[in-house]
């Protein structure tokens, strides 16, 4: 599997927390490619913008949610974004502007060309940010999902 390193698409999905909104899509990315025999093709990870919950399972409602459509979290833990995955990925995908923003301040000239909206990759939802589903009900956690999913056929027809 080591010869095929080099030439994997490192993707990188970032929310705030590192708890909801990028462990799902991390999660869903990662079945969608189990699902069409790519994993070795790709390296995937997520991370948080901000410090909150470093170290931290998934939210409880978000690793629930995924279960139940056949998506495990269970094995992820927060991370900060720091400065060397601005060189090490090919693609930061941010949930939301905000964390887009965030992310745009923090990354050197060269790399900003990887900073994209997750949801630019779902042209046909009508919503640019995926929200926030932390203060909310379960629909929230659905509504994450559905999106999160639809972006994850868009971003792997994109980069293959």
């Amino acid at each position: 599997r080591n010869h095929t390193h080099m030439s994997q698409i490192k993707v990188l999905f970032v929310c705030m927390g590192n708890i909801c909104r990028s462990p799902t899509a991390e999660g869903v990315f990662n079945k969608l490619l189990e699902d069409r025999r790519l994993s070795d093709r790709f390296s995937i990870d997520s991370a948080g913008t901000h410090a909150y919950h470093v170290g931290n399972s998934p939210d409880g409602r978000a690793s629930q949610t995924a279960k139940q459509r056949g998506v495990d979290l269970y094995s992820l833990r927060a991370r900060q974004v720091n400065v060397d995955d601005f060189e090490h990925f090919d693609h930061i995908l941010a949930m939301d502007t905000d964390n887009a923003s965030i992310l745009r301040a923090d990354c050197p000239a060269e790399h900003q060309h990887k900073i994209k909206l997750f949801l630019d990759f779902a042209p046909e939802q009508d919503e640019r940010n995926v929200p926030d589903p932390y203060y909310g009900g379960q629909n929230g956690f659905d509504h994450v999902f559905d999106l999160v999913e639809v972006a994850s056929d868009g971003f792997l027809d994109a980069v293959l």
